[in-house]
């Protein structure tokens, strides 16, 4: 079965969201070898920076009680909990072939992130996608590194509408957008695409949201149910 439209990046990357979150507790390294094992063509997580400067994966930015909840940013990278992973120790027992899409919740993660990127081979930085929802933000990071830059946001805050934001984007050298699956259509990615910007959809969970986006022609999608993920990928581009 051939996409309707095809996808500007060649075959989707199939981005497994927080690992397998579905199948195993979310931002492990079980989660993400569970998420390789099913057949994931990406791995997506979040960024946070410990006190001791240490990019760490995890989506929320307190550890410890919900009593008594402290920053991350105010902990050090030995007092948190062992199923918390650093950037590094996903490198350690994942490798860095595969695409990474890194949700950055604390820009000074952005720093540690890159040098664990860069130390762990000469071609990990470039398999790196950095996802933050200020383009602003974004822009500061283009000149300090050759990972691919995305825009992550909603349909409904693109203050100036779909193309002004897409032409913006082409301008800064940022790389692709990210929306919720249902904020997108067929017109739409072809709007980005035209701009030479990939497009990516968020929250997918059934396989008829994954093949709406396929066959439109997304770029990458996000999901917590791999294996239904890259089932319908797979039907369309295999």
């Amino acid at each position: 079965m051939a996409p309707r439209i095809p996808s500007l990046h060649g075959v989707p990357i199939g981005f497994g969201h927080r690992g397998a979150m579905a199948e195993a507790p979310e931002n492990t390294i079980e989660s993400f070898q569970l998420a390789v094992s099913l057949g994931a063509t990406g791995l997506e997580t979040d960024a946070w920076c410990t006190a001791d400067d240490v990019a760490v994966l995890v989506h929320d930015g307190r550890v410890g009680s919900k009593l008594r909840p402290r920053p991350i940013r105010k902990v050090d990278r030995a007092q948190l909990p062992d199923h918390i992973p650093s950037m590094t120790d996903l490198y350690d027992n994942v490798g860095g072939d595969l695409p990474l899409s890194v949700d950055i919740k604390d820009p000074a993660a952005f720093e540690p992130l890159i040098a664990a990127a860069r130390t762990a081979g000469p071609d990990v930085e470039s398999n790196l996608w950095i996802c933050h929802p200020s383009v602003e933000q974004l822009m500061q990071w283009r000149g300090q590194t050759n990972a691919h830059l995305v825009n992550s946001t909603r349909l409904s805050k693109l203050e100036n509408g779909p193309e002004r934001r897409a032409s913006q984007l082409s301008s800064a050298g940022i790389d692709a957008i990210n929306l919720f699956h249902s904020d997108w259509n067929g017109g739409l990615i072809a709007l980005f695409h035209r701009f030479g910007c990939r497009a990516f959809g968020w929250g997918v969970e059934h396989e008829r949201e994954t093949a709406v986006l396929v066959d439109a022609g997304i770029d990458g999608v996000y999901s917590d149910h791999v294996e239904r993920m890259m089932a319908v990928i797979n039907e369309y581009y295999l």
